[in-house]
């Protein structure tokens, strides 16, 4: 079977399952969008505002979906505007494929009109990257894009596509099989096992620290096999949330510099920390030399490049979680402490916090917890409101928190929800975001709309760029330099004009009965809730600093 390479193209997305792919359409992927629109019964797009929010969204329907998201932009401009979106999916590794157009093969560093070399400029945010020169690699270069983007620790990959490629002819081979050495297929490396198991029977306090990896390999169950096992504590990194149920009892919530009180004690004091999947960012350590100087460390990940990367393990072990935890439970030596128990027990009670009748990020976010159901996925923006989603929401299951963890990117969130949504077949997605990083990308609102996907958009607006004038504040002598935003925009008004509903909500009563008038078929809806300019994420572990410096009030 002869065909063109935008057929090819098509022929590859759906031999990969792709059921959805986001983008936005120019000249140099008008033959990829022609056979888009002929084989629109067979794979549907989502026709972002920008080329970044069609990336934030195909980056969420990835982490909702388990699957790779796909992305499909232009030459030059449209493929630049894709960069913030790669390096997102590249620092939270997320599976996501995007195809980029370019000028034709003779015309390649020419200068030629909406030419960019996107190869070169993405080198460092992508796990792999190509440009396809000859129709006849078309076919084994997609095949192997998928792979490697799905297979070990997930990552972005880039396939760049010029003109004349999408029109050039060649064989298909509906048969072709492509396989590549994966880490996750080949035996781990396991020879400090023995170490490890020596590690864990002579602990008296262990301690589980979950990382994005537990969430991307889908082993939560075998966390929570282990925590019995040992009757250890789980803390998480920010992308580890989720991967144990909120309501486990051994689970104290996200560690780090804005994590729980609990959390955070638990981990300084513990003489092991079993490290799952994690990378030892500095927002999760605060200061490295004095991070594990009390305890042993025991890291497990996939990729070998983070064993001793920022922390230096006192074991490690490389390889797949879903071989290594398995046999970590099977063969562990329990000798478990009674006081640890009980201080864990003692921890948990000390950072417990109950809502009350005030109108505060904490009590909002406990409403809207409240209201929907543990399916529903939650993306966040980037900020206080980010810390406090994290902090006070209460997931129950994988997969349902989606935020921008290593890139921190404001503008993330509007996109995210919409991929979020797409991915659980157009059912309610909620995003908490304030107004500083809502402005960033407020222009999906229009794509949220024309796809009529139910999204609600919970806006904590204190009329600040919250989370930099906490910082100003505790340590900048209160110099809010470019901070206060002044800004007149009229929320629910704003998203009317884009055809969503829009609400103000000034008290929790409000709240709940915004939140009860909307249907369960409505399309998206905002709601603006005012709050106090100087609430405060707590606690803080300021930059470099230790569990000594933590502020709590």
């Amino acid at each position: 079977m002869v065909l063109s390479g935008s057929e090819i193209l098509i022929e590859e997305l759906v031999k990969h399952g792709v059921e959805t792919v986001f983008g936005y359409p120019g000249g140099s992927v008008l033959n990829i969008y022609d056979e888009l629109y002929k084989n629109s019964h067979r794979i549907s797009h989502i026709l972002s505002a920008h080329e970044q929010g069609a990336a934030h969204a195909a980056d969420a329907y990835a982490r909702v979906s388990g699957k790779p998201g796909v992305v499909i932009a232009t030459s030059g401009p449209g493929a630049t505007n894709l960069v913030t979106g790669i390096a997102n999916a590249y620092l939270d590794s997320v599976p996501v494929v995007f195809i980029t157009g370019n000028v034709a093969v003779p015309m390649l560093g020419r200068d030629s009109f909406q030419e960019i070399d996107i190869i070169g400029v993405t080198l460092p945010i992508v796990k792999h990257s190509y440009v396809v020169r000859d129709i006849k690699d078309l076919q084994r270069t997609l095949s192997e894009a998928f792979l490697i983007a799905a297979s070990d620790r997930k990552g972005p990959v880039l396939v760049d596509i010029p003109k004349n490629i999408q029109t050039d002819t060649c064989k298909y081979d509906a048969g072709l099989k492509v396989t590549l050495k994966s880490g996750e297929s080949l035996p781990s490396d396991l020879s400090r096992f023995d170490e490890a198991i020596a590690a864990i029977e002579k602990s008296k306090r262990p301690y589980i620290y979950c990382g994005g990896g537990v969430t991307a390999s889908d082993c939560g169950e075998y966390i929570m096999q282990l925590s019995e096992k040992l009757r250890a504590p789980v803390g998480a990194s920010i992308m580890g949330i989720g991967s144990v149920p909120y309501s486990y009892e051994r689970y104290l919530g996200m560690s780090g510099m804005h994590g729980r009180y609990a959390a955070n004690i638990a981990q300084s004091e513990a003489d092991l920390i079993i490290a799952l999947g994690v990378r030892f960012s500095d927002r999760a350590t605060g200061s490295t030399k004095e991070y594990s100087k009390h305890c042993q460390v025991l890291h497990v990940d996939i990729d070998p490049a983070e064993l001793g990367k920022n922390v230096g393990p006192d074991i490690s072990l490389c390889g797949s979680l879903k071989v290594i935890l398995p046999r970590l439970i099977l063969e562990s030596r329990v000798n478990p402490s009674e006081e640890w128990e009980a201080r864990i027990r003692d921890l948990k009670a000390a950072g417990s916090v109950w809502p009350t009748e005030e109108f505060t990020p904490r009590n909002i976010i406990h409403r809207v917890n409240t209201f929907y159901d543990n399916e529903t996925v939650v993306a966040t923006d980037v900020g206080q409101h980010q810390m406090w989603v994290a902090q006070y929401y209460a997931f129950e299951k994988p997969r349902k928190l989606v935020t921008s963890g290593g890139l921190g990117a404001m503008g993330f969130g509007l996109g995210a929800a919409i991929g979020a949504s797409v991915a659980r077949g157009a059912k309610r997605a909620v995003l908490f975001t304030s107004e500083g990083s809502f402005g960033m990308n407020l222009n999906e609102l229009a794509t949220a709309v024309t796809q009529n996907l139910p999204v609600t958009i919970i806006l904590l607006n204190n009329g600040v760029l919250g989370m930099v004038r906490q910082w100003q504040s505790l340590f900048f002598d209160e110099r809010y330099s470019q901070t206060t935003l002044n800004r007149k925009t009229d929320f629910p008004a704003l998203a009317q004009a884009f055809g969503a509903l829009g609400y103000a909500a000034n008290t929790l009563g409000e709240l709940d009965d915004i939140l009860k008038s909307v249907p369960d078929n409505a399309g998206p809806c905002l709601i603006d809730c005012k709050i106090d300019e100087d609430e405060r994420v707590l606690p803080m572990i300021p930059a470099g600093g230790t569990i000594r410096d933590m502020l709590i009030n």
